[in-house]
């Protein structure tokens, strides 16, 4: 490993310090390097706060001059909510800059390193490119495409059953394997469920890490002709996030108003096939700066979504039981593909274990048939 990237490690380990906390926008470390030492740290830790860069030079003070500065983005080079870091860095008399990627935000995108070079500081870019791009993966997918990057979370028996065949379901994963879960709940901007989800397991849809202290994500609750009871736990007024119920023109007036006295958001969206239309949800999600969207939904959402192309990526918890049973759900409905070489395969498979519960991740890669979906519903 060579020196740029020991220090580019640190940068994106202090990076990773704001995960569930930055959206929209990305998470970033920087370390400031003299001699072969780090005399300076930061990561940015909320939207509107102090940008690492910034961070890390005022701990390095008069250090920083001459010295390089390690940063997993691109520094910005534009003002948002707060001052460009390019600018700061020139300020401080950094003779090299190190930086993992470039940022794909247009108003940013490769700016930043042009205002460095044009001050005579030398730039460097695409150490540990690939660590940083994963790393940021749902700040990559919003920013360049203006929708969420969506993660269908899911649990299994060994035998590929969601649930017994009267529809008993908890638990199917240990106590560590459900810790996970809220983890990944906390780093959401949101989770979303269909109807049937709810109306089987009447679910609180908060995120509870162990220690407390979780960020509830919004609910989004995909149910064409509002079916939502009105006493469902997921109309929390206890939590900060609120509820947001994705319809269709054909929901019934009556019953919305009484959902939206209950402090429920209403969303009318197309309806495709008399269903919600998906994609037109996720770029709502996404004008609301959605960035990162969990499902934890049930088997027609999570095929409407996979058929549709709309899933990033796959999180599959495979359990040590078997149920079996024919009328037993799994999770993934839908009509599903005619022959093994139209199966959606996953690539950049990674396997983890949470007691004797197994994590499956991976990045689901389209079957190439005759043509691609465009859009879906649920």
């Amino acid at each position: 490993m060579d020196t740029d990237e020991r220090f580019m490690w640190a940068a994106l380990d202090l990076a990773r310090r704001g995960r569930g906390t930055t959206s929209p926008n990305p998470m970033v470390g920087a370390v400031v390097v003299r001699d072969g030492k780090i005399v300076g740290s930061g990561y940015h830790q909320a939207a509107g706060m102090p940008h690492a860069e910034v961070i890390a030079l005022r701990q390095a003070g008069e250090k920083a001059r001459g010295a390089v500065l390690y940063v997993n983005l691109e520094p910005c080079a534009h003002r948002g909510r707060t001052g460009p870091c390019a600018d700061a860095i020139i300020r401080a008399g950094v003779r090299r800059v190190v930086a993992a990627m470039e940022d794909p935000n247009p108003l940013v995108s490769g700016k930043g390193f042009q205002k460095l070079a044009a001050a005579g500081i030398e730039v460097r870019s695409g150490v540990l490119e690939e660590n940083a791009r994963r790393l940021n993966e749902a700040y990559i997918k919003y920013i360049t495409t203006g929708r969420p990057f969506v993660i269908v979370k899911t649990a299994v028996t060994a035998d590929g059953k969601t649930a017994t065949r009267t529809g008993h379901s908890r638990w199917i994963t240990g106590e560590k394997a459900r810790a996970f879960v809220h983890r990944l709940r906390h780093n959401s901007d949101a989770i979303a469920v269909g109807i049937g989800t709810v109306l089987r397991d009447n679910p609180l849809l908060t995120a509870r890490p162990e220690g407390g202290g979780g960020r509830d994500p919004l609910r989004v609750i995909v149910d064409s002709r509002a079916r939502l009871p009105l006493d469902a736990r997921v109309i929390n007024p206890a939590s900060r996030a609120p509820t947001l119920l994705a319809v269709t023109p054909a929901a019934p007036e009556d019953k919305l108003r009484a959902l939206e006295e209950r402090g429920v958001e209403i969303l009318v969206l197309p309806e495709r096939e008399g269903r919600v239309d998906l994609e037109a949800l996720l770029r709502k999600l996404g004008e609301r700066e959605v960035c990162q969207l969990l499902v934890e939904g049930g088997g027609s959402l999570n095929y409407s979504l996979l058929e549709a192309g709309l899933v990033d990526k796959l999180m599959l918890f495979i359990a040590p039981l078997i149920v079996g049973g024919r009328e037993s759900p799994t999770s993934f409905d839908g009509a599903g593909v005619a022959r093994l070489e139209e199966a959606w395969r996953l690539r950049d498979v990674e396997i983890k274990q949470y007691d004797g519960d197994l994590l499956l991740i991976g990045y689901p890669v389209r079957p190439q048939r005759g043509h691609a979906a465009e859009g879906g519903s649920a």
